[in-house]
């Protein structure tokens, strides 16, 4: 299953107290096809606004410029005034990589927005953070640096020309920044104190910056050569830290941002404050994020507190989030819902899922008149089941007394397990969704000629991917083959034949899914690319059939000695 590609973003609006034009610049990225607005949070005191979107990287860099088109008319910097520091009527735009997208493939769509601003819209455009063309410039405060006030004159030194863009003053807009930097995370730890000063404590101990060194006589900060304050470093990189009271809580927190989740986890946080706590006398009774968060900062949380509890990683995704939310206490002042909570379930299209019905719903589903689901999402479906058997095999033998040296070993494969069951359940949906798209081409008008045309190539793309699911259903279910082998070979003896079950799924949906890529080949023209689509599932079938044949003889012989 190919992940798909969600990318971030949060730019900054000069304006946050005329609802009129901060509803307009809104409307400009619900408009946008393909992005979901997530938040809108404007400040009167700072008169800005920040509106946080995301969705695929192309949708999201066209909801991000047709904002900025929307702030250059509605925003006059010329009467601009607000507590916070800004430089343009779209202060800052970051893109942030959330799933399915590398960094360096986010700095490239931030480039495209900036040329796009600078060239259409006669902004100047900064690049920053990642995206930086000098590491003067990648620092979002030394770019800012004079705000607008001072742009006029700063822009006119050449080591400040705008990186896209005019390189003279736009006295409306002012100048955008616009970069692709890391998630950051909102993140707060709580103890069971009321002190500021205990809480400052740990956050010294974590943070990168770490706390200023004191001359032992003196009492005075050390300075280095370059009259620095001499640091030593906290025990978390990309972390800043500091310590509060919150009188609605009646408690002290460790408030802190983690810049780079992948340097510091999520999970890292919690502990490092935890044992700097307990140095203290204290404790951490819970914590709680601020805003949204990405899904693989819980997984892998989840992952890590298994790890530490010595129980197998064959559990579902869902499982690990549940687990992260109570080993970090996130439902401590709160109640934490992982639906309106991360990102990626947010954007998720939840419209009539059939992995999401119960049983009896998907099995009187399946025997309705409607021709879809078919045997291509039971397929999907049988091969899921054959996974999950697996699984369940792995994670019984894992705990099981006598086998504790081989837990990770069971783990391991209860892991692989799982990711099969989701990219099968997966491919349960996809197939329905692709014999739909092929009724919904046959629809379309064939009256003039450019309209039979049109038709003709839908007609042929929906089939084509109607024989590439199954085909893909083929390939999945029976990669899930060596981990039951595993199984059988290794696992608890008393559940072999739960795994000789699952082998008889794979083998099922191997078949199944193989009529399915026959069924819709056998309409391909192309006589070439018909006969590889049927050559391809019969060697799948043939072998996974050889396969399961010797596992079920392996397995009858292990029952009956």
């Amino acid at each position: 299953m190919k992940a798909l590609k969600i990318i971030e973003c949060v730019p900054n609006f000069s304006e946050g107290q005329n609802e009129q034009v901060i509803q307009a610049i809104s409307n400009a990225v619900q408009e946008t096809e393909g992005v979901r607005l997530l938040h809108v949070d404007p400040g009167k005191s700072t008169n800005r606004t920040v509106v946080t979107f995301a969705g695929n990287p192309d949708a999201v860099i066209e909801a991000a410029f047709q904002a900025i088109k929307r702030a250059s008319e509605l925003i006059d910097m010329r009467k601009h005034k607000g507590e916070h520091p800004r430089m343009g009527a779209t202060d800052v735009c970051p893109l942030i990589p959330i799933s399915g997208i590398s960094m360096e493939e986010t700095i490239e769509y931030s480039k495209k927005l900036a040329a796009r601003v600078g060239s259409e819209l006669s902004i100047p455009v900064y690049l920053y953070e990642n995206s930086a063309s000098h590491p003067s410039r990648k620092n979002l405060a030394d770019i800012r640096h004079g705000e607008y006030e001072g742009l006029e004159e700063k822009m006119k030194n050449p080591d400040w020309q705008a990186d896209y863009g005019p390189k003279t003053f736009n006295e409306k807009s002012g100048a955008t920044v616009i970069g692709a930097r890391d998630f950051l995370i909102a993140y707060n730890v709580n103890l069971n104190t009321k002190s500021v000063k205990l809480a400052n404590e740990i956050a010294f101990d974590i943070r990168e910056n770490g706390r200023p060194v004191k001359d032992p006589q003196t009492g005075k900060l050390l300075k280095n050569q370059l009259g620095e304050v001499v640091r030593n470093p906290g025990s978390c990189k990309s972390l800043k830290a500091i310590g509060w009271y919150i009188d609605e809580y009646g408690l002290a927190q460790v408030s802190m941002n983690l810049t780079n989740m992948h340097e510091t986890p999520l999970h890292k946080a919690f502990e490092e404050c935890r044992k700097s706590a307990d140095q203290l006398g204290l404790l951490v009774t819970g914590s709680e994020l601020v805003g949204l968060v990405p899904k693989k900062a819980l997984v892998d949380a989840g992952i890590y507190f298994m790890k530490k509890q010595n129980r197998s990683l064959g559990i579902s995704e869902d499982e690990l989030i549940q687990l992260a939310i109570q080993s970090l206490g996130l439902n401590s002042l709160t109640p934490f819902d992982p639906q309106k909570r991360i990102i990626e379930y947010m954007l998720e299209d939840k419209s009539n899922k059939l992995i999401d019905l119960s049983l009896k719903k998907f099995a009187d589903e399946t025997a309705s008149e409607s021709p879809a689901p078919g045997g291509g999402s039971v397929s999907a479906y049988l091969g899921a089941l054959g996974a999950s058997l697996g699984a369940m095999v792995a994670n019984l033998t894992a705990h099981k007394k006598g086998y504790e040296d081989r837990l990770e070993f069971f783990s391991k494969y209860g892991a692989q397990a799982q990711s099969k069951i989701k990219e099968l359940l997966f491919l349960v949906d996809e197939d329905t969704k692709a014999f739909n798209a092929i009724m919904e081409a046959f629809r379309l008008p064939k009256i003039t000629p450019e309209e039979k045309s049109i038709r003709k190539k839908a007609i042929r793309k929906a089939n084509l991917y109607a024989i590439d699911i199954p085909l893909k259903t083929m390939e999945t279910a029976a990669a899930c083959l060596p981990i039951l082998k595993a199984m059988v070979e290794n696992g608890n003896p008393n559940s072999i034949s739960d795994a000789g079950v699952g082998a008889l799924c794979i083998q099922a949906a191997v078949s199944g899914a193989a009529l399915n890529v026959q069924i819709n080949a056998a309409s391909l023209e192309d006589e070439v690319k018909k006969a590889a689509y049927f050559e391809k599932a019969e060697t799948i079938e043939t072998k996974t059939g050889i396969e399961v044949k010797e596992l079920i003889i392996t397995i009858k012989k292990k029952i009956i000695s």
